[in-house]
């Protein structure tokens, strides 16, 4: 237990001193008068492009210190939460049923293709217009980005399934619905779970950006503000809760991940074998 902690330790203090390293160098490059400037002719224009990180810092502890930022990232996190789940569920559903009627599957093809191929971000001020300025216009633009990813994994996981496994279920009498439950999710449960960690990112996109657009609430809604009168601090402080926040719910993702893939070998053990 000791000897699988020591790597997994010594990873994490690594990638602390990468986060360390870039932060000294993003405060070595914007304190003004430090080093000479070598591109902006003044040695403040730097800090007013790219914030300082010292005072990023204090504008996030008085966010949470007075409270101020709760509201708003609730808000966040629920359209962020919403689109993920119904984004994901229509993406494995419908997945699912494409990969197992070729038939449907040919029909809807250059559909699908279309819809893929479109961006979805244009698709921000129709879903203001159909669903008004609350969340549920940021919850469509975040389903719209989920699916896609969703969908594709599960398509291909159900179609990589050896078809010489299908023929021996079928012949030790399987039905349709054992051999969806035992063969064609257990086999595809590692696409989703890739699918799922670019699903969450995808998911905080639709949501920012569509408090971006137009909203009353949110962290987008912040930095859209933040924006409108040059903080630029305040627009990296927004930045860093929002990827603070995706990457926990990708560990989240992650946790049920190991969870529910038990069975399936590890790196290291299959490198033994």
């Amino acid at each position: 237990m000791l000897r699988r902690k020591r790597p997994e330790m010594r990873l994490r203090i690594l990638q602390v001193l990468v986060l360390g390293l870039l932060i000294v160098f993003w405060y070595l490059m914007t304190a003004p008068g430090l080093i000479p400037p070598f591109y902006f002719d003044k040695p403040n224009r730097a800090a007013f492009f790219f914030g300082e990180p010292q005072k990023v810092f204090w504008v996030i502890v008085d966010w949470f210190a007075t409270g101020e930022i709760f509201g708003h990232l609730g808000v966040t996190l629920l359209e962020t939460a919403l689109g993920f789940v119904i984004g994901s569920a229509f993406g494995l559903g419908i997945g699912l049923w494409l990969a197992l009627s070729p038939t449907a599957s040919a029909v809807m093809d250059p559909y699908i293709k279309g819809f893929n191929s479109m961006p979805r971000v244009v698709l921000a001020p129709i879903f203001a217009v159909w669903f008004g300025l609350g969340i549920w216009s940021k919850v469509a633009l975040g389903v719209t980005l989920v699916f896609f990813v969703v969908f594709f994994n599960v398509y291909q996981g159900v179609r990589e399934v050896s078809p010489n496994l299908i023929a021996n279920a079928r012949m030790l009498g399987a039905s349709r619905r054992q051999l969806l439950r035992s063969i064609y999710l257990p086999s595809a449960m590692s696409w989703v779970f890739a699918s799922l960690h670019n699903a969450v990112g995808l998911a905080f996109v639709g949501a920012v950006v569509g408090e971006y657009l137009g909203s009353a609430s949110g962290v987008g809604y912040l930095i859209l503000q933040a924006e409108g009168t040059f903080d630029i601090n305040t627009v990296f402080a927004g930045i860093l809760v929002l990827t603070a926040f995706a990457l926990a719910l990708d560990a989240a993702v992650g946790a049920v991940e190991r969870r529910l893939m038990t069975w399936q070998p590890r790196a290291s053990e299959t490198e033994k074998v």
